[in-house]
């Protein structure tokens, strides 16, 4: 266990109704920072209260967009334990995400350690109403007052927590999602394959404009022709045609999602036929014609599993119906692993708190 310094707050906030929580508005009591330069590395690990940020205006990070992030959940189940969900692969994503931008990658036992003392010490936020959990943001910003395009010299690595409640507030109904043929949020080559700012920064015009027509989320496509199927919104996506699960290949412009790899792994074990390829929108709306499209779902930390009801690609839509038998299994799994309703036989989850 590494050394990290705790310093608790003397003004605790009043905590937020769990019934209202949303996703992502409140943060807890305290937060984790660790600061890195080049002649000491990481160091300063330090879970200290809540506080605004004293950053100069040069910093590299609001100039040049060198930073990363991370997303997972504390899940509070039913036998008072907290889980973590394969936290150890965040860890391992974020020092990918790191070699990427030209970032000090962080020991994994130390990162795992500060998720931990910070959890613990706002033990107290994981919250215990149905479908909430703790989100848990790690993030990396660089922090030199320079202008100019090269690496920082200097980081901050910061922790955050919020209480949160369910992603989508129609749970597992399925959603209508509008199929982008016009912006772009990622190029094989670019940094699509890592979690940084600026893949979101690119889907927010177009994920507006699909808000404003009634759609959910937006499903992205390749950026030469738009038709090849990447994601859908922040979450990776799956079809089931001809009773075959597909979901794209990872090929550099696609996020390696968390929650993807578990599906596969899932569906793998059960003995469905699971592939991972180039698909397009072409073949999709061919499979809904001819009836060999059964059910499509996005799976991520946030929404874990989302059924897609619908796609409205160049003014028709492809209808696909409701909830289907493997998108509600892989939900009922994977959510009965992260709250403790179901054994974990995979050791995916890692106790917290008893």
């Amino acid at each position: 266990m590494n050394n990290i310094e705790i310093t608790r707050t003397k003004t605790p906030k009043p905590k937020p109704a769990e019934e209202s929580l949303g996703f992502g508005q409140y943060f807890t009591d305290h937060m984790f920072l660790m600061d890195y330069q080049p002649d000491k590395g990481w160091h300063g690990a330090r879970v200290v209260p809540y506080a605004t940020l004293p950053m100069d205006p040069a910093s590299m990070v609001f100039h040049y967009g060198q930073e990363l992030f991370e997303g997972l959940k504390a899940y509070r189940g039913a036998d008072g334990k907290v889980r973590l969900f394969r936290a150890a692969e965040n860890v391992r994503r974020l020092n990918r995400s790191c070699e990427r931008l030209h970032i000090p990658v962080i020991d994994e036992q130390l990162h795992m350690d500060a998720l931990l003392a910070l959890i613990n010490t706002d033990i107290g936020w994981v919250p215990y109403a149905k479908d909430s959990s703790l989100y848990i943001r790690p993030f990396i910003i660089a922090t030199d007052p320079f202008l100019g395009v090269r690496a920082s010299y200097g980081y901050m690595f910061i922790i955050i927590l919020s209480p949160s409640g369910s992603y989508y507030k129609d749970g597992m109904s399925p959603t209508s999602i509008f199929v982008e043929t016009r912006d772009v949020r990622a190029v094989r080559g670019g940094m699509g394959a890592e979690k940084v700012g600026a893949n979101y920064a690119a889907t927010i015009r177009a994920q507006e404009a699909a808000k404003k027509e009634g759609f959910a989320q937006v499903l992205w496509t390749d950026a030469f022709e738009h038709r090849r199927i990447e994601e859908i919104g922040t979450s990776n996506a799956f079809f089931v045609i001809d009773g075959t699960v597909i979901t794209p290949a990872l090929t550099g412009s696609i996020l390696p999602g968390i929650t993807r790899m578990s599906c596969i792994e899932l569906l793998r074990q059960w003995g469905i036929p699971v592939t991972e390829r180039d698909l397009t929108v072409d073949e999709v709306a061919a499979a809904a014609r001819e009836g060999r499209l059964s059910e499509a779902f996005a799976s991520g930390t946030a929404a874990v599993i989302s059924p897609v009801g619908s796609l409205h690609w160049n003014g028709q839509d492809i209808n696909i119906g409701g909830t289907g038998p493997i998108a509600k299994r892989l939900y009922d799994t994977l959510t009965g692993i992260q709250w403790g309703r179901a054994p974990d036989t995979y050791g995916w989850t890692t106790v917290v708190a008893e």
